[in-house]
Parts: structure tokens; C-alpha cells; sequence
């Protein structure tokens, strides 16, 4: 069956697997080591809570059969073997059949762990991985050569990143169309890297040229993924290099990354293709049944971006095989911190002796210059940017938050770079307050060493202790 694979792609496969397999296993990484603070069975949102509420039809998930924090974190490790697995090759060496039960393994746990995560899990880089990793289940190993439908699939998927991103931002913030909205994207974004501070300080054209640049690779280049080659390498060879761009500029987690994956099956490297047997009946038959449904449920998607009202990364059903994408339709103008305390005073005062709590990757302390942890994912610090945008958009777990930081919680401190209170005295008092935060100029910078400026807003939690009952001695 010449007609069902491409030969000639067998080195992009080789290379998108093994890329693949290095995200995913960052991702079960991520989940492994904060997921007791965060959904465990005393974490701000705990999962026994949510399956409690959720059918099994609306998340699909191991845990909805049995949860304990053994047992998720017996998951996520086993993820995280499976990974390192087939990021050495173990795929190629099973039988066709071995090799895509062994992909199918590292999507069911990571399913099971997005569809209990709520808030922590609801970025779209989870459904992306989700997406892209049951495609990679028939992609095949070294026994059959890629099957073209899966190649057109894979293309497919990068398509409506792009170009459901390009749409986005066209429909929503007039800055877009304006071309001026990385005056303020590097200050205002999620989670700046070590180089923001430097990318924000580029002269006005040079953002200019980034946001017309940005436009030309979403709403031009994709189409030219279905184009013959070298057309179609050319293409993904200029998102790859955009992705690079966006990877310097910040702290994206793994959604860069992903996206890089997805264009290299795209590129046809320059190789000889080795012999192989033809596709198995049973194989063709598998594949192009799969490549109907996701088909078939591509229509929402495709409404979705065809529509005024586009949203942003949205599944359309529990198992995500076919979703949505887009960011940043709309760019903040300024920058909000929220910046959390805490006191050993019985009676907390202004004047009180009020200790800030120090995040791994969110701007706090203006001296500290940020770091760079994508494709690491933190989850935490990325809520608390949009806790800074709305308090809405953390009623459901900052309160909790505050009461483990009163408990001293091993496990919430981990999730932190630095706590002010020795394991044994914890703080009596937390409170949190509201900032203004803002990149610094070159002559501020060499006069303070401090990158940001902050100004205060106003109080966002006042202070707060544990309940009479709840208080340690």
C-alpha cells in the first residue's frame, strides 16, 4: 500500500517521537513534584473533592476510580518512566502493536491527571499534549514507514495553533492591528524570562517588525503547510524559528516546545529512507478509522475559528482529541503583582514586622532578576498573575493557599522559592497586598541594580490567621 505511508519522512518521525517524548516527560516532572500542594487529598483543590461532584463521563480519569496521593504519584513517576522510554528508542525495538500500546500509556495517565487538575490543568498546552500525544499512538515505529494520514493530521493540528492564534489577536486588542502591542506584552506577560526585560527595551519599530512578523507566520504561513516540498519545510522551518523567538522572550511553559514538535514532522530531512515492510492490513484499517473521527470532530474547531466570537482553548469533548487554541487576544497595559506577607505578631499592624514570601518565577523582590524555567511549568505562579488580574479568578483555592501558609504546609512551601518563617514558627498573621510593577530604564537599572519598580495599589487580603481551633500551640 505505497498510497497509505511517506518513506521519505521516517527521520522527522524519529525526530518528532523522541521531542515528543522529552515534553511529555517534563510534563509528568511537573506533576509529580507539585501535585500534593496543589490537587492532592490536602492541596487547594482536592481531587477526592472533585470526583466527588464530576461524573466519570465529563473527566475520564484513573482517579475517578480510586485516588490517593500514592496512588497519583505512582502515576505520574510511572509517566515519567514511560517517557524516558521512548525518549531512548524503547518503541522501536517492540513489534508495531508493542510500540503503540506504549504511546497510548503516557496519554492515558496524563489524561487522567488533566481531567481532575481544574484550575492547575486548564492551559492550553495540556490539551495540546493531549492532542498531539494520541496522534503519536499511530504514528508507527521502525516496522512500517509514516502513514500519510497521521502526517496530514499532525499538519492539521499545527494549522489551527497558528492560525487560531493569528485570528485571535486580529479579533480582539486594537493593539494587534495596531502593531504596538509588545510595548507592553515582554512587562505584562505571565511569567517574564531573563531576557524580557531586554526584548521590552527594544526600540518602538523593532516591535513593529516582531508583531507584523508575528501576523505573517499565523495568518500566511500556515496555509503553506500543505504546499509541495520544500514549500512545506520553509514554512515550518519559519514557525520553529518564531517559537525560538517567543522562547527567548519568556516563560511559556511547554507551549512553545510543543509547538516546535509539531512543525518537525513537517521538515523532510535530507535521508535515505531504509527498508521496510508494507502496512498491515489491520494497521490501515486502525489509522484511517481514527483519522475519520478526529476528522469528524474538527467541525467545533473549525466553527470556533471561523466564528466572531472565537474563544481560546476550549476542548470539545472530555478526551481532547480535537480543541481550540489561541493567546494573548487582548494585552494588559500594565502590570499587577500581587505580593504575599507574613507576621509572628499576635496583633498584625502597619509597623509589624512583615516578611514577603518569595516565588520561584514570578517578578517579587525588584532586585531579583527572573529566571528562566520553561518548559518547566509553574503552576502556581502563573495563577497568581491572574489572581493579580481579578480576585475571581482565585476564589477557589487562595484561600486555602493562606491557611496552608499559616500551617507552615511542607508541601505548599515547596511550590516556593524561599519562605521568611523557620519550619518551627510559623506565621501568626498573613495578609496580601496589591502592586503595581514596572520594568525599569537602562539608567535605573545601572543606578539600583533593580529591574522592576513597584508602587503599592491597595490591600488584597487583609490579614488573616487560622481559626482558634486550627492554631498550633
Amino acid at each position: 500500500m505505497d498510497w497509505f505511508t511517506a518513506s521519505e519522512y521516517w527521520l522527522s518521525r524519529l525526530v518528532f517521537q523522541r521531542a515528543l517524548a522529552a515534553v511529555y516527560l517534563v510534563a509528568f516532572l511537573t506533576a509529580a513534584w507539585q501535585f500534593r500542594a496543589l490537587i492532592g487529598r490536602r492541596g487547594m483543590l482536592p481531587v477526592p473533592r472533585f470526583v466527588g461532584r464530576v461524573p466519570f463521563k465529563r473527566a475520564p480519569s484513573l482517579f475517578q476510580l480510586h485516588y490517593s496521593d500514592h496512588f497519583f504519584a505512582f502515576c505520574a513517576w510511572a509517566g515519567c518512566a514511560v517517557s524516558a522510554a521512548l525518549l531512548a528508542g524503547l518503541d522501536s525495538l517492540l513489534p508495531l502493536w508493542g510500540g503503540m500500546l506504549l504511546w497510548l500509556v503516557p496519554w492515558v495517565l496524563y489524561l487522567s491527571i488533566v481531567n481532575v487538575g481544574q484550575t492547575w490543568y486548564s492551559f492550553g498546552w495540556e490539551s495540546l499534549l493531549l492532542e498531539v500525544g494520541f496522534l503519536a499512538v499511530f504514528l508507527g515505529n521502525d516496522e512500517v514507514a509514516p502513514p500519510v494520514v497521521v502526517l496530514f493530521l499532525l499538519r492539521w493540528i499545527l494549522f489551527r495553533v497558528e492560525f487560531g492564534a493569528g485570528l485571535i489577536k486580529m479579533r480582539g486588542d486594537e493593539c494587534w492591528r495596531k502593531l504596538t502591542c509588545l510595548d507592553h506584552h515582554h512587562e505584562t506577560q505571565p511569567m517574564p524570562g531573563p531576557l524580557s526585560w531586554f526584548f521590552h527595551h527594544l526600540p518602538g519599530p523593532a516591535h513593529r517588525v516582531e508583531v507584523a512578523a508575528n501576523h505573517v507566520t499565523q495568518l500566511v504561513v500556515p496555509f503553506l503547510l500543505f504546499a509541495p516540498q520544500p514549500v512545506a519545510t520553509a514554512a515550518a522551518a519559519l514557525m520553529i524559528l518564531t517559537q525560538l523567538w517567543l522562547v527567548l522572550s519568556g516563560n511559556f511553559a511547554w507551549l512553545n516546545w510543543i509547538t516546535i514538535v509539531l512543525a518537525l514532522p513537517v521538515v523532510r530531512f535530507p535521508a535515505d529512507a531504509p527498508d521496510v515492510p508494507g502496512a498491515p492490513l489491520w494497521y490501515v484499517v486502525v489509522v484511517l478509522a481514527v483519522a475519520a473521527l478526529l476528522l469528524g470532530l474538527s467541525y467545533q474547531p473549525v466553527r470556533n475559528m471561523v466564528s466572531r466570537r472565537q474563544v481560546m482553548n476550549r476542548s470539545f469533548d472530555p478526551l481532547h482529541l480535537v480543541n481550540t487554541y489561541g493567546a494573548f487576544g487582548s494585552v494588559s497595559r500594565v502590570r499587577h503583582e500581587v505580593v504575599v506577607e507574613g507576621t509572628r505578631d499576635d496583633v498584625p499592624r502597619a509597623d509589624s514586622d512583615w516578611r514577603e514570601y518569595e516565588f520561584k518565577g514570578k517578578p517579587g523582590d525588584p532586585r531579583r532578576w527572573p529566571r528562566q524555567f520553561a518548559p518547566y511549568h509553574l503552576r502556581l505562579d502563573w495563577m497568581m498573575w491572574f489572581a493579580a488580574l481579578s480576585p475571581a479568578y482565585a476564589d477557589s483555592w487562595f484561600g486555602t493557599f493562606v491557611e496552608r501558609l499559616l500551617e507552615n504546609d511542607r508541601d505548599t512551601l515547596k511550590l516556593l522559592r524561599r519562605s521568611p518563617f523557620p519550619p518551627d514558627e510559623p506565621p501568626r498573621h498573613v495578609r496580601a497586598r496589591l502592586f503595581r510593577y514596572r520594568y525599569t530604564t537602562w539608567r535605573e537599572l545601572r543606578e539600583t541594580g533593580a529591574c522592576w519598580e513597584r508602587t503599592f495599589v491597595r490591600e488584597y487580603l487583609p490579614p488573616t490567621r487560622l481559626a482558634k481551633t486550627a492554631q498550633r500551640p
